[in-house]
């Protein structure tokens, strides 16, 4: 599969709860390349990734061990979907904040931000 095609099955695997992005997908890609776990081939305009057998071996090993992220995306709901939901608006608001806003703009927030990670460790505390 090309990286968006890896993407939409991921997306579908997870029942539309977990759409990850080309900026998360690739380097992963990258990485499993550098540990022979898949090949790439140019075909037309676009990267073909397959599975190693070394890649194969690492799948089937994993398999039974442990739920799959999208297992798990598709079974969140509630809460944990809430959470999942305003962390994603979270961190979009911040990267929004990194790519245009001043730099007083980027270290208040960046302030709201360690606020805010310290708030919700205390709530683990409780």
């Amino acid at each position: 599969m090309h990286g968006y095609q890896i993407i939409q099955e991921l997306t579908d695997r997870s029942g539309g709860a977990w759409n990850p992005g080309p900026g998360s997908v690739y380097p992963t890609l990258q990485a499993m390349e550098e540990q022979d776990l898949v090949t790439s081939e140019l075909s037309g305009s676009k990267r073909v990734y397959s599975l190693t057998d070394k890649g194969r071996e690492a799948a089937e090993a994993g398999q039974g061990t442990a739920r799959s992220p999208w297992d798990h995306m598709a079974e969140a709901s509630g809460p944990r979907l809430d959470l999942r939901e305003a962390m994603h608006g979270l961190f979009a608001a911040a990267a929004q904040v990194e790519r245009t806003g001043s730099e007083a703009q980027i270290g208040k927030a960046t302030e709201h931000l360690d606020q805010a990670r310290k708030a919700i460790y205390l709530l683990l505390a409780e």
